[in-house]
């Protein structure tokens, strides 16, 4: 039955009729993750990537309290400008998003929830949510990771956010059987780089093996979703020791500044970009349309399965 809280866009409800391939996208990336107009341009250059490779985006938000899988120009703008005013949303949150008929960013975790109600399989983002550095005495470890035990969605990603501790993050990810899977790559992308010191569980080479697995495992009825690390294409990469130094200030700052919680994530992906006069946006930018790319085939070679 259709969640009656959920708007399909007709172009991604004919899509899915169709078993054509559609690319899921989140929104926290528009109103947390960039400043404006640069988090609009990205959404919007994203959605047309994602096209250009064959599949339709389906960038997912809450809009006056109904979950929006697929958004208008007008609506990406809207998240756009109102940015941090926009309430970044997880689970835990929806509930009161949606009876008060609020808007809301969706997370990792949000967006993989209302893809899964629409049927869609394959979703693209910059990085996951994962284990804080310092959560054996903060418990700070992201939904995300519980997202991905119980919802039948795969996340293609440049690995966790490096600004979190990677090897903790699939140590919980291991114990909660969600397989991760390394694009060409048998360590795990960090985000802003392409190598970190943690191996992935298996390496795969092409989308055609990566959505084999896929349907393998929804098949056999093995519930949960995947993580695909894909990482930041070789000229994109930033050096290790400056963005390793960037995010010790920055956690640093965020220590003495008594930043916790859902703030910690947008705190010190801004104040990393800061530190490093901007490159790290670009980085970003480009490792979502590295992302967006791969994903499309995948969800494209799943289809045809």
């Amino acid at each position: 039955m259709m969640n009656p809280y959920l708007d399909i866009h007709p172009d991604v409800k004919a899509a899915l009729q169709a078993n054509k391939p559609v690319v899921a996208l989140e929104s926290t990336i528009i109103s947390h993750g960039m400043p404006y107009p640069d988090n609009v341009a990205t959404a919007l250059k994203v959605e047309e990537t994602i096209r250009e490779n064959g599949a339709v985006p389906a960038t997912i938000a809450i809009i006056n309290g109904r979950i929006k899988v697929g958004l208008t120009h007008a609506e990406i703008e809207h998240l756009g400008k109102t940015g941090l005013g926009i309430i970044k949303t997880s689970r835990r949150d929806l509930p009161i998003i949606l009876s008060k008929k609020m808007d809301g960013a969706t997370t990792v975790a949000t967006t993989m929830i209302a893809a899964a109600m629409a049927g869609i399989k394959i979703f693209a983002t910059g990085g996951i949510g994962g284990v804080h550095r310092g959560a054996e005495t903060s418990f700070d470890i992201s939904a995300d990771l519980q997202e991905l035990a119980k919802t039948d969605v795969a996340v293609i990603c440049a690995g966790c956010k490096s600004i979190l501790d990677i090897g903790l993050t699939l140590e919980y990810l291991e114990t909660n059987g969600v397989p991760v899977i390394g694009h060409g790559v048998k360590q795990m992308p960090a985000f802003y780089n392409r190598e970190s010191n943690f191996e992935v569980d298996h390496q795969l080479d092409s989308s055609q093996e990566i959505a084999a697995a896929l349907k393998a495992k929804w098949d056999a009825d093995l519930k949960g979703g995947v993580v695909i690390a894909n990482p930041i294409p070789h000229e994109h990469s930033m050096p290790r020791d400056v963005i390793d130094a960037a995010i010790e200030q920055a956690l640093k700052e965020l220590d003495e500044q008594g930043v916790k919680g859902k703030q910690s994530t947008p705190f010190l992906l801004s104040r990393v970009k800061e530190l490093t006069g901007g490159d790290s946006l670009k980085s970003n930018i480009e490792l979502v349309m590295n992302n967006a790319r791969l994903a499309s085939k995948i969800a494209a070679d799943y289809c045809k399965l």
